[in-house]
């Protein structure tokens, strides 16, 4: 009887064991690579343990070696958590099965820039001036220190490899660097650490200069795994809109966690389709 009834469920074409939502111990929770991965863990140990006491269990902080590694560990189930960028996110999704959940909030808006940024002594003073030069990006798989200025760049009747030469040097402080010491004459980045990087002092204002900036996009994603228990899910969206310890926040330049879906990221998708990228 047993034997008839697998089969019967086999040519039906439905599913011989329910699949089982994960609610793992320890919950992996990985982070942006944009850092020294040892700086990055430390300056999130308060994150940390709010997590931990919020959803009552461990918490393991990863921090990937780049953006493509990021995705990879999510597609494998290696990270239960992932903090994307948006075009990571959207890179993600579409070999993982995730779900957009949070994203950081800054004076009130789910939203960022990123900016084109030029070398002064270059003489760059407009788009036809990038002719000839160098343009430095972060990682491929940046929004802000690719997608986005390079779609600027395109707008503005741009090409690389014809227009100007390209070269990705990983993290978005790379980026302003090598535009300041005259190794780029041109540089995409995120409007917010180009604008930290100048208060720290790292940057001298001097030497660099802002070209352009973006129009706004959604801000940097929280994901999850799909799969994870469904109790648990909620408790993590709840863990993250309820938190408000401004020493949190900061480290990740945010006054608030606020909700966020899978469609709020449907403009990178369409500018990825656009660039082909």
């Amino acid at each position: 009887m047993l034997q008839k009834l697998i089969l019967v469920m086999v040519l039906a074409g439905l599913p011989l064991f329910a699949a089982v939502a994960d609610n793992p111990e320890t919950l992996k929770v990985a982070l942006l690579p944009d850092e020294d991965a040892a700086t990055i863990i430390k300056n999130h140990q308060a994150f940390k343990a709010y997590l931990e006491g919020a959803l009552d269990k461990k918490i393991e902080l990863v921090v990937t070696t780049d953006y493509s590694s990021m995705i990879e560990a999510m597609r494998h189930a290696r990270i239960d958590l992932g903090y994307f960028g948006p075009l990571s996110y959207v890179m993600a999704k579409s070999r993982s099965d995730i779900e957009a959940f949070a994203a950081k909030s800054t004076q009130g808006s789910p939203h960022y820039q990123a900016l084109l940024i030029v070398n002064r002594a270059k003489g760059i003073s407009r788009y036809a001036d990038i002719k000839g030069h160098d343009v430095a990006y972060g990682d491929h798989a940046s929004t802000s220190s690719h997608l986005i200025p390079k779609s600027m760049l395109v707008a503005a009747g741009l090409t690389a490899g014809v227009d100007y030469k390209e070269h990705f040097l990983g993290a978005h402080d790379a980026v302003a660097m090598a535009v300041q010491r005259g190794h780029a004459a041109v540089g995409g980045l995120s409007k917010s650490i180009f604008e930290t990087l100048i208060k720290r002092g790292l940057i001298d204002a001097s030497k660099v200069s802002v070209l352009a900036e973006s129009k706004p996009f959604p801000q940097y994603p929280w994901a999850m795994r799909s799969d994870l228990d469904n109790a648990l899910k909620t408790q993590i969206k709840k863990a993250f809109y309820a938190l408000k310890d401004k020493q949190i926040l900061a480290e990740f330049k945010a006054d608030a966690m606020v909700a966020v879906s899978d469609a709020d990221y449907d403009v990178v998708r369409q500018l990825k389709h656009d660039l082909e990228l």
